[in-house]
């Protein structure tokens, strides 16, 4: 029960961190390009970097707190680390083929299912 209570915790901070960035970003920027969830997307995948070596590589962050760290936190705060990195494991093993239909499929996909939900939703 700990570690879902210490898991919504850090996904409330990183929702929340997610906000205050993008809305500072706007604030300085303005609305005419999507700065905010630029910022907020460049500054997860440098975090998500991080926090992977902080935590896997060099062992820092005790194995109880990682999940928490990296889904809670970082989950919240964006899930285009996560995209990015997944991708990057496809690159690093040379699985070219998926790293392409991960990267168009998201993309392509995405589009397509926001369209469709666009749809669905107006017509009921």
């Amino acid at each position: 029960m700990t570690k879902i209570l210490l898991l919504a915790l850090a996904g409330a901070c990183g929702t929340l961190f997610r906000y205050w960035l993008s809305d500072a970003v706007y604030s300085v920027l303005g609305p005419d390009f999507p700065w905010g969830t630029f910022a907020v997307n460049l500054l997860g995948c440098f975090l998500f970097g991080l926090m992977w070596v902080i935590a896997y590589e060099r062992g820092f962050i005790p194995a109880q707190f990682r999940f928490i760290i990296m889904v809670g936190f970082m989950g919240s705060f964006t899930t285009f680390s996560t995209y990015i990195f997944e991708s990057n494991a496809l690159a690093s093993d040379a699985q070219w083929l998926k790293l392409g239909a991960n990267m168009v499929g998201q993309n392509i996909l995405g589009f397509a299912s926001l369209y469709l939900g666009f749809v669905i939703g107006r017509v009921f």
